[in-house]
């Protein structure tokens, strides 16, 4: 606590990420390999960069349009119905300073003091943190662990919506577990926010990186009128190795593109312009990228969890999507202690689960975007420690 600082008690008491502390345990050891972040460790394409440096050297530095270059918002147009098959036009669009900025935007244009929002949990921490910063209430419901992976229970979800629920916040695929949410499911939670008045927030991240061959996994969008309370947020972070490049978007009814316009000025005045041309590269060349990245990731998981299954304390399902895998180590109720005791014995660096709300303390979160012999590796010397 910081009595002698007059800031807001909300923001004096958010807590720090699991994640981060972890990673301060172990960064800087020699021989490390850390897994315990969301992104791969391949350095983004060259098509995208070179995109960026010509935009660069073209004069692309200036100011530019709040809301996104018209071409990168016509670019998203297009790619979101060929991957999902349906229309989506540009003025639905918002191109924002990453994922967490279109959820933030997201959160400061819907949540009120004292407003909740109902959340799939286990779930991503900046989630709950994105809802607390207004002064939301994040109600938690969480998911099951069964032979068939991680599920959610509809009735569950809708009973925890109460008087003061402004959304509801879904992430499929999901992180840290996988979870894909079924199109029949998102129709039910759709019909189910119509006739209550509540809002749909979608993130859609990990959308490209799914393992039953589909071109992407379900979207809200595909259940969905372009007017429903439906906001779906994504990123270039994943699908196309750019989680430094901090570019995302979101799709809203179009009536309050000048209120998110207006969010994007009075937070970050817009995209750099040279980024947004690079996102427009990836749009538009990067179908290729995308199909090796999903069968690079699908051989790392077949590794990862096969590994981990041969393990006695060790439940562990693979996922459908995303690039994690989120297992249960059995007589662990410290994951924050057993995260740093496997660096410490290891030298592997694992997200802890408790980090990820309700569900997830005695798991570990392991992302498997990887080379597969450092993946082997790894997996020989948690082996050691988890056997």
């Amino acid at each position: 606590m910081l009595p002698e600082y007059d800031i807001r008690p909300g923001i004096q008491a958010l807590p720090a990420s699991a994640i981060v502390t972890v990673a301060n345990h172990g960064r800087g050891r020699e021989g490390l390999i850390p897994l315990w972040f969301g992104e791969g460790d391949l350095a983004t394409p060259d098509f995208i960069g070179e995109a960026a440096a010509r935009a660069i050297r073209d004069g692309h530095v200036f100011y530019t349009y709040q809301r996104g270059l018209p071409e990168l918002r016509e670019a998203l147009s297009a790619y979101l119905e060929r991957v999902h098959g349906v229309p989506v036009h540009l003025d639905r669009i918002t191109v924002t300073s990453s994922g967490m900025t279109a959820i933030m935007n997201t959160m400061q244009m819907l949540v009120d003091p004292g407003d909740e929002v109902a959340i799939v949990s286990p779930v991503w921490p900046n989630i709950l943190a994105s809802v607390r910063i207004p002064g939301g209430v994040p109600v938690e419901v969480p998911m099951t662990l069964g032979n068939q992976g991680w599920t959610l229970d509809l009735d569950t979800l809708f009973a925890a919506c109460g008087p003061r629920t402004k959304a509801i916040f879904v992430n499929s695929p999901g992180n840290p577990t996988g979870w894909v949410m079924p199109k029949e499911d998102m129709a039910r939670v759709m019909a189910f926010a119509r006739e209550r008045g509540l809002w749909v927030i979608s993130d859609e991240v990990y959308a490209r990186l799914i393992y039953d061959g589909s071109i992407a996994a379900p979207s809200f969008l595909e259940v969905s009128e372009p007017d429903d309370k439906l906001i779906v947020v994504n990123s270039f972070s994943k699908n196309w190795a750019m989680t430094g490049w901090r570019l995302g978007w979101i799709v809203a009814p179009a009536a309050l593109g000048p209120v998110l316009e207006n969010l994007v000025q009075f937070s970050t005045s817009g995209s750099p312009a040279f980024v947004q041309i690079a996102g427009v590269a990836a749009l538009t060349e990067g179908e290729l990228w995308v199909a090796e990245t999903l069968e690079r990731c699908r051989k790392a998981r077949d590794l990862v969890c096969g590994a981990l299954a041969k393990l006695p304390r060790v439940r562990v399902q693979p996922a459908p999507g995303a690039f994690y895998a989120f297992f249960q180590v059995e007589g662990e109720t410290d994951s924050v202690a057993l995260a740093k005791r496997i660096i410490d014995e290891a030298a592997v660096g694992l997200a802890p689960g408790a980090a990820f709300g309700q569900g997830g303390e005695g798991a570990l979160r392991l992302c498997f975007a990887s080379r597969l012999d450092k993946l082997e590796e790894a997996m020989g010397r948690l082996t050691r420690v988890l056997g």
